[in-house]
């Protein structure tokens, strides 16, 4: 399997954190903001790999941009060894308390393998949300 890699660094994280070092490109920015656009206009897709904090913020606002209507770009989360299961059950809990459409649930895929998932994003475009609260008979 191969791929291209692109890496958004904000310059004060450069003396924190190492860049991969087998990266096709690096890209350094001012701000996390800035890390985020960047990233979301480069990307195709966006996958949400086992990670902390930050992981889960960046992948919120894509989440979130996509229930709003605002791209359609497929939205991933790589299960791995069932470490989002929890978070998977809170999305659950979300639409079923009526906190999240059926619709909305359906804007991301999820797989526990990166090929399944890859195939599972591969066409997938998030449904078309025309607006983000409407009456239950409209839904």
């Amino acid at each position: 399997m191969g791929g291209y890699t692109i890496g958004v660094l904000p310059q004060f994280l450069q003396t924190k954190e190492i860049a991969h070092p087998s990266l096709d490109e690096l890209h350094i920015v001012d701000s996390m903001h800035e890390r985020r656009a960047l990233m979301y206009e480069r990307s195709e897709g966006i996958i949400m790999l086992p990670g902390g904090f930050g992981t889960l913020e960046e992948f919120f606002e894509m989440l979130t941009w996509a229930q709003l209507g605002l791209h359609q770009k497929p939205i991933g989360i790589l299960n791995a060894f069932g470490y989002f299961d929890a978070l998977i059950n809170m999305f659950d809990t979300m639409e079923t308390e009526g906190f999240i459409t059926p619709k909305h649930r359906k804007i991301f895929v999820v797989e526990k393998e990166a090929d399944a998932l890859l195939q599972a994003m591969d066409g997938f475009i998030s449904p078309p949300v025309k607006k983000w609260i409407q009456k239950e008979e409209q839904l």
